[in-house]
């Protein structure tokens, strides 16, 4: 007679098969080897450039003599190009092979992130002039914008070359946990550097990171170029504003997602709302702390939709479900501006982040799937300059308002507006209320 295995033996042994194969199953875009790339590169890039982001911020600082204004002027030296080069980038991207297009932008950012380690070297302060070297760090901040320009419609052309419609849901998901993952963890790993070092050493694992990530690009095969046929510049991106502007679906997501970042953003008040509220009082919730982990309570919730979204993954009624996500959203800015609690007002922000991942996924996979092959670089380039508009736009607005209603009323005035928002979406685009992912996966 055979032996048995006792109960718990066998649940130890069977458990991680029985959980990878249900994993796989649900989750078959990570069955590609080439999306996983794909995912590597995503996460890499966007944690270095965090990073960068956040040590340039912090050095910048330092070198002016605590100047608030410089540090105003790092994000309008990147966001100045983003806006101004977004279309003719798109334009290109759609003529171009995107595999190699991304080793081309990985290639430069590796060039500009060397320039500024040189200008972070001590050597450097030694034998070029304060001036010289502030203009240089924000001449490579430029530079930097009309990458990230490129940035986004590659990656958004080179996944869809990657992954099967029917996958999209799923992939886009992943997608979006890589960046968020990436982009929570940069600032956390910078301050850490900073902390223990300084600039240069943050520079220096930028580049390093940066430097590694031509590995899984480079492992990826050459896809094809989906638009061969050249025309005029303009004709060519006044087809991708049309097509977005004339497919209401589309055109609705953006919308929404733009009016209510625009004004349903808090998170530009936070500083406001940590002094007003949580000033330091020798608590560890008071003060700067109180700032920071109210800064990552939108990103610990998108982290945490997208792993509950890998295992429960949206199917049905997409269109509704992206509509109550962003009601929900609304709602919890208005709680956090209520709120005066600290429990309460993170608890508030991380579920603002929850509903913003779910829509954030919905919002991207309609993008994915009604974009034809062939214009997805310009339809990419549509979205950047919505999503830019709407979070630099934002947090002027967020300021100007609080600055006329204060801060309190501000925040739950935009909540408000959000949610007048959404009524009206809803009611306007049946389109985008009734969209399903299975009649555009064929």
């Amino acid at each position: 007679m055979a032996k048995r295995l006792p109960l718990c033996s066998f649940c130890i042994k069977t458990f991680p098969l029985s959980f990878v194969q249900n994993f796989l199953t649900k989750n078959e875009s990570l069955k590609n080897k080439e999306f996983l790339h794909y995912l590597s590169i995503r996460f890499g890039l966007i944690f270095a450039l965090s990073l960068q982001f956040t040590v340039i911020t912090y050095w910048i600082y330092q070198i002016t003599g605590h100047s608030k204004v410089a540090l105003a002027m790092v994000g309008l030296a990147e966001v100045i190009p983003v806006v101004a080069s977004s279309f003719f980038a798109g334009y290109l991207v759609d003529l171009r092979e995107k595999r190699k297009l991304m080793i081309q932008i990985i290639a430069a950012y590796v060039l500009l992130g060397i320039g500024l380690l040189y200008l972070s070297l001590p050597v450097t302060a030694a034998h070029m002039t304060h001036d010289m070297r502030i203009f240089l760090i924000y001449t490579i901040i430029f530079i930097g914008g009309i990458i990230r320009s490129f940035l986004g419609p590659t990656s958004f052309s080179l996944v869809g070359l990657l992954i099967p419609k029917k996958l999209y849901p799923n992939a886009v998901s992943w997608s979006s946990m890589a960046w968020q993952l990436g982009a929570v963890l940069g600032p956390l790993v910078s301050g850490a550097i900073i902390a223990a070092s300084g600039p240069v050493e943050g520079m220096s694992v930028v580049v390093i990171i940066e430097i590694l990530l031509l590995i899984p690009a480079f492992s990826i095969k050459p896809k094809p170029i989906m638009k061969r046929e050249r025309e005029p510049v303009l004709q060519s991106i006044g087809e991708g504003l049309k097509f977005v502007f004339k497919t209401p679906t589309l055109l609705g997501a953006q919308l929404l997602d733009m009016f209510s970042v625009l004004f349903g953003g808090a998170i530009a008040l936070l500083p406001a709302i940590q002094q007003e509220l949580f000033p330091y009082d020798g608590s560890f919730f008071s003060g700067a702390t109180a700032f920071g982990i109210l800064r990552s309570a939108t990103g610990i919730g998108a982290l945490l939709t997208l792993g509950i979204l890998a295992f429960l993954p949206l199917k049905t009624n997409p269109g509704k479900k992206l509509f109550a996500c962003v009601a929900a959203f609304g709602l919890c800015i208005i709680g956090f501006g209520l709120s005066t609690n600290f429990f309460l007002s993170f608890s508030f922000i991380l579920l603002s982040g929850m509903f913003d991942a779910v829509s954030v996924v919905i919002r991207s996979t309609i993008l994915q799937l009604v974009t034809p092959d062939e214009m997805r670089g310009r339809v990419a380039s549509v979205n950047s300059m919505f999503i830019s508009s709407s979070n630099e736009l934002g947090d002027f607005e967020s300021g100007m308002m609080a600055s006329w209603l204060g801060t309190v009323p501000a925040i739950v005035t935009g909540g408000c507006i959000t949610l007048l928002i959404v009524a009206v979406t809803f009611f306007r685009t049946p389109q985008l209320r009734n969209f399903k992912f299975e009649e555009h996966e064929e």
